[in-house]
C-alpha cells in the first residue's frame, strides 16, 4: 500500500525543507514565487493535502463548523445551507452538516461527536424538547454557537425571522382583497416557528373579525401538502384562501387544487413562506412571504465568524422581516355565486 504524502516527502521532492514546505500550504512566511511553485507542483504530483486538525493544534484555530438542522430535504433549508457554506468556504473553513428530523435524542448524539472531534464552531437548529442539559454541554466545553430559526437561550447568538409579522402580513393582504375564509396549512406540531406563525395568523382574523380560524395540519412536503388541501377543501368548501407553513406546502397545495379541477389563485388563493427557487418558476408562480434563505444562510455564518472573532461580544439576536412577494397564485375571490357552485 502506497504510504500516505507528507510535509516530509513534499519537502524530499521539491528539494527543499520541511518547514519551507509548512509555510507555503499556510500562505505564510517570506517565499520566492520560485519555491513556492516548487513546492505546490510536488504537493500536487504527491496528492498532498494538509491535515487541518494538526493545523488546529499548532494554530490554536479550528476550521471545521458543525450545521445541526431539521429536515434536510426541504428546499428552504437547501437553500440556507447554500449560502452557509459560500460564506464559510470563502473564509477558509469546513462545514459539516447533520439532520436530527427534530428527534432530541439524535440532536444529542450529533452534537457529542461534534465535540468530540472539536469543532470550531456550531450553528443549530434546536430539536423541540431539547433538554437542559445540551445547553450546559455547550457553555461547558465553550463552543461558539449561533442559534437559528428557533430561540431557545437568551445567552446564545441567534437568527431568526418574525414570523407572527410575516403572517399577519400574508393574511391582511388576502382579507384586504376581500376573502372571509381564510385557512391555514401546514406543520404537525406547536414547536415555536410554527406556534409562531400561527399566532400571526388568529390574531389577524380577529382583528378583522372574520373566522373561524381553520388551521390544517400537513407535514411539510409536497405529497402531504397535496393531500392535506384535498382534505381541507372537503371539510370546508368555503374556503378560499389559503395561508401555508411553507413554500413546499403551498407548492404541494397548488398541485392538489389543480387535482380538484379548480385553478390557484382564481378558485382558492395560496400564499407560501420563503420564496424558495422553485415558488418563482411554479405554475403558478407562487405568492409568498420572501426571506431569501441563501442570504439568510450567509447572515448565519457571519454572526458565527463574528462570534468566533469576538467571543467576549454581547450576545446577537437578529431577526429578518420577509417581503410578501405578490405572484399569481393569489388573487381576488370570485363572486359568491360562482363559488356556491365550485363547492358542490
Amino acid at each position: 500500500m502506497a504510504r500516505k504524502p507528507t510535509l516530509a516527502s513534499v519537502a524530499k521532492a521539491a528539494g527543499v525543507s520541511i518547514p519551507t514546505v509548512s509555510q507555503v500550504m499556510r500562505s505564510t512566511g517570506r517565499i520566492s514565487a520560485e519555491t513556492r511553485e516548487k513546492v505546490l507542483n510536488a504537493a500536487n504530483a504527491l496528492h498532498y493535502i494538509p491535515d487541518s486538525r494538526a493545523a488546529s493544534m499548532r494554530s490554536g484555530v479550528n476550521r471545521e463548523i458543525g450545521f445541526v438542522i431539521n429536515q434536510l430535504a426541504n428546499p428552504f433549508n437547501a437553500e440556507v445551507i447554500g449560502g452557509v457554506v459560500d460564506l464559510l468556504e470563502a473564509e477558509g473553513y469546513l462545514v459539516s452538516i447533520l439532520d436530527t428530523r427534530d428527534d432530541a435524542v439524535r440532536q444529542g448524539r450529533h452534537l457529542e461527536a461534534f465535540i468530540r472531534h472539536g469543532r470550531g464552531g456550531l450553528l443549530w437548529v434546536p430539536a423541540t424538547d431539547t433538554p437542559d442539559a445540551t445547553f450546559d454541554i455547550l457553555a461547558k466545553h465553550g463552543i461558539p454557537t449561533v442559534t437559528f430559526l428557533r430561540r431557545v437561550s437568551d445567552k446564545i447568538d441567534h437568527v431568526g425571522i418574525r414570523n407572527a409579522e410575516a403572517i399577519a402580513t400574508a393574511t391582511t393582504y388576502l382579507a384586504d382583497m376581500g376573502h372571509k375564509s381564510i385557512a391555514y396549512l401546514g406543520g404537525t406540531d406547536m414547536a415555536a416557528v410554527r406556534r409562531e406563525r400561527i399566532a400571526g395568523y388568529c390574531a389577524t382574523l380577529a382583528g378583522r373579525g372574520l373566522g373561524p380560524a381553520i388551521v390544517w395540519e400537513s407535514a411539510d412536503n409536497k405529497p402531504a401538502a397535496l393531500d392535506a388541501v384535498i382534505r381541507l377543501r372537503a371539510a370546508h368548501p368555503n374556503v378560499t384562501a389559503i395561508v401555508c407553513n411553507g413554500d413546499t406546502v403551498a407548492l404541494g397545495a397548488c398541485l392538489g387544487i389543480l387535482k380538484m379541477g379548480l385553478q390557484p389563485g382564481v378558485d382558492i388563493s395560496v400564499i407560501g413562506f420563503d420564496d424558495v427557487q422553485e415558488a418563482a418558476v411554479a405554475t403558478p408562480p407562487l405568492t409568498t412571504m420572501a426571506v431569501s434563505p441563501h442570504r439568510l444562510g450567509r447572515k448565519l455564518a457571519r454572526v458565527l465568524l463574528d462570534r468566533i472573532q469576538d467571543p467576549a461580544m454581547p450576545v446577537s439576536v437578529s431577526e429578518i422581516t420577509a417581503e410578501l412577494i405578490i405572484r399569481d397564485s393569489t388573487g381576488v375571490p370570485m363572486p359568491d355565486h360562482q363559488q356556491s357552485v365550485l363547492s358542490r
